[in-house]
């Protein structure tokens, strides 16, 4: 119990490697936080809302949003494109501020899921463990706690990565002390706006907060279940339009399973992708380069080889 409480601060308390007897459990206690999120998001009924505070939610959704996508997703997890070392960081915090864990965490089960998609030993497969498993009860257990290192080894060497990835409540906490005072600062220089700090938190950071969790959720379950399949791979991962609006462009999941190694997961112009278009964006003021494109062969193939229904669980 004293474990569970110290790892909502030091994901790194005791010894994080080992599992429990049960490791599949969901261990109440550690997860307090990410539930107290949900009942929270009850708190408007006396908090009420403001254009301000409705604003701010949106526009930290779409920050967090790429954060995950284009740092945590393409840049951690794939390398797909390079950039430097501070701005490394930048991605890192920005992530952080999702409340997602660290980056290395979310790099490292990303990994194993692109290693064994679909199979018994990916740990939030939808055909393997079903819906709800693979929606949010894996982030609930002893088993997936911890950080495996041994597949993060490129990105462990950087100590600010590995600060970031153990004290990953540190970063979520400031944030929402940030929107707090904010909140208060517009009650104080303009009253009529509405808005204070309790309620810039619950909508600015909460609210936010919880519609991010459910839609990157989405991606490792909804996405290897509902939608289209362009290209024969050996998973269920489907492309699906609306996914792909409310994520940034990661909706594309059955392109990215195909090719995970581009920059680019709507491969084709009509495929709305808003991640690779900032990071187009950035690219061209300098603060990222080397974006991988989608190999011409694998355009081609999905032009004229469509691909049959996914495979069935076992």
């Amino acid at each position: 119990m004293v474990l569970s409480v110290a790892r909502w601060f030091d994901a790194e308390a005791g010894r994080p490697g080992l599992v429990s007897a049960d490791p599949d459990r969901v261990d109440w206690l550690r997860i307090v936080p990410f539930l107290s999120l949900h009942v929270l998001c009850l708190a408007p009924i006396w908090v009420g809302w403001s254009g301000a505070a409705v604003g701010v939610a949106v526009g930290m959704y779409a920050i967090r949003m790429f954060a995950i996508t284009g740092g945590y997703h393409r840049y951690f997890s794939h390398r797909t494109f390079r950039t430097s070392r501070a701005m490394q960081f930048v991605l890192a915090v920005l992530g952080n501020m999702a409340a997602q864990r660290g980056a290395l965490w979310w790099a490292s089960h990303h990994r194993r899921h692109h290693r064994c998609a679909d199979t018994p030993d990916d740990v939030h497969s939808p055909l393997q463990h079903g819906f709800l498993w693979s929606h949010v009860l894996w982030l609930t257990t002893p088993r997936n706690f911890a950080t495996e290192m041994d597949r993060v080894r490129d990105w462990a060497r950087y100590p600010e990565l590995r600060f970031l990835n153990r004290f990953s409540m540190l970063v979520p906490v400031l944030t929402a002390g940030g929107l707090y005072g904010l909140g208060e600062a517009l009650r104080a220089v303009a009253p009529t706006w509405g808005t204070d700090g309790v309620q810039m938190v619950i909508w600015g950071f909460v609210i936010s907060t919880v519609v991010l969790y459910h839609a990157t959720f989405t991606i490792n379950s909804l996405d290897h279940m509902v939608g289209r399949r362009r290209y024969e791979t050996a998973d269920g991962s489907r492309n699906n339009w609306v996914l792909a609006l409310l994520t940034f462009g990661e909706g594309w999941h059955n392109n990215h399973h195909r090719y995970p190694g581009s920059a680019r997961q709507g491969f084709y112009w009509w495929e709305l992708d808003l991640t690779y278009y900032i990071l187009v964006a950035l690219s061209w003021v300098g603060l990222v380069r080397d974006l991988r494109p989608v190999s011409a062969r694998v355009l081609a193939e999905g032009r004229t080889n469509p691909a049959p229904p996914p495979p069935s669980p076992e």
